[in-house]
């Protein structure tokens, strides 16, 4: 239901797939990539069944936080519409 990474900038990302999806356990989540694995822009981290999880009753909203934000100048985001595989989510000085 989360997958964390560590950037090359050191940025910590926090992604966050649905709102209270803990609570299904792994259920309707397969990840692609072991923990500690290199990845890089493109790469499959995870699959799951959006629909799936909207039937269980659960909010498909996903945040995705730069927990170390102090640490940066400046970080903005996409916020105003559906980003696509392979575009730039977020921009971070």
């Amino acid at each position: 239901h989360a997958i964390g990474i560590t950037a090359s900038n050191k940025a910590e990302l926090l992604l966050h797939i649905g709102m209270d999806t803990v609570k299904l356990e792994g259920k309707y989540f397969h990840p692609k990539v072991e923990t500690g694995a290199k990845v890089h822009k493109g790469d499959l981290l995870l699959e799951f069944d959006l629909e799936k999880i909207k039937e269980a009753g659960y909010d498909t909203t996903t945040p995705v936080l730069v927990t170390n934000y102090t640490d940066f100048a400046d970080i903005s985001g996409e916020t105003d519409r559906e980003v696509k595989a392979g575009e730039d989510l977020i921009s971070i000085i």
